[in-house]
């Protein structure tokens, strides 16, 4: 049990998607007017996640190493237009403000990386629980960028008035494009904060590490993917006077 709540862990906190290795912009900042818009396209890539982790899992043994992302491709598109038709058939009005981007899940760097580093290499209930984490770190990311743009450029959260245009001004910038860059900023900046507040009480956050963030010394799959020697390789790279005691 406690391997499927670290996948939990590495997925909202240790890696988050959004905060901490900055996949997936291209919806973080569009789709971010509002905390609902951010929820629904956090929840629909989090159903795309972990159905394609099942998947790719399941038939990892199967799949040719020389077509393997060709195939990944193919099962999220597979996976994307049944979310599609299902969001177009009971949450209309959501499926319409997300609009392209809900297809574009398709290329979302986060399932790929996740469908080749993770998925691709290990068991179907770990893969399943990697997603969840993933997926909900991501729309945690999406629906607190959101949460802070609709408050400030509307007064309005979910959707209702939560505050009196008879006293307050919305800033209209957090609503367009720029809004998104300086509330992603400075909320990526709280969260370095805190990193750094828990560090200097002894109790630091893990850093993230794998293949996502191009640590293959540290990434506990990397014998899988290059062989021992290409682990050797790396941390051989990484200190060449290691290499040299450990001969």
């Amino acid at each position: 049990m406690k391997k499927y709540t670290e996948r939990l862990y590495n997925g909202i906190i240790k890696e988050n998607p959004t905060f901490v290795l900055m996949l997936g912009m291209c919806p973080t900042l569009a789709v971010t007017t509002g905390a609902m818009n951010g929820l629904g396209m956090g929840l629909s890539t989090t159903v795309v996640l972990v159905l394609a982790n099942l998947l790719i899992s399941a038939f990892r043994k199967v799949i040719p190493n020389g077509v393997r992302m060709p195939a990944y491709i193919v099962i999220v598109a597979s996976l994307v237009t049944i979310v599609e038709f299902i969001m177009k058939a009971y949450t209309q009005d959501l499926a319409e403000q997300l609009g392209v981007y809900i297809p574009l899940i398709v290329v979302n760097c986060i399932i790929l990386g996740r469908a080749e580093s993770y998925a691709s290499k290990n068991e179907v209930l770990p893969s399943i629980f990697d997603g969840i984490g993933m997926g909900l770190g991501f729309t945690l990311g999406l629906t607190c960028i959101g949460i802070v743009r609709e408050i400030l450029g509307a007064g309005q959260l979910f959707g209702h008035q939560i505050l009196s245009l008879s006293w307050f001004t919305p800033i209209t910038i957090f609503v367009m494009a720029p809004g998104a860059f300086l509330v992603l900023a400075v909320l990526v900046a709280v969260m370095n904060i805190v990193r750094s507040k828990m560090e200097a009480k002894g109790k630091p956050l893990a850093k993230p590490s794998g293949c996502l963030t191009g640590d293959c010394s540290g990434c506990g799959q990397a014998d899988l993917c290059t062989g021992k020697s290409g682990v050797q390789e790396t941390v051989a790279a990484a200190d060449p006077q290691a290499d040299k005691e450990g001969k």
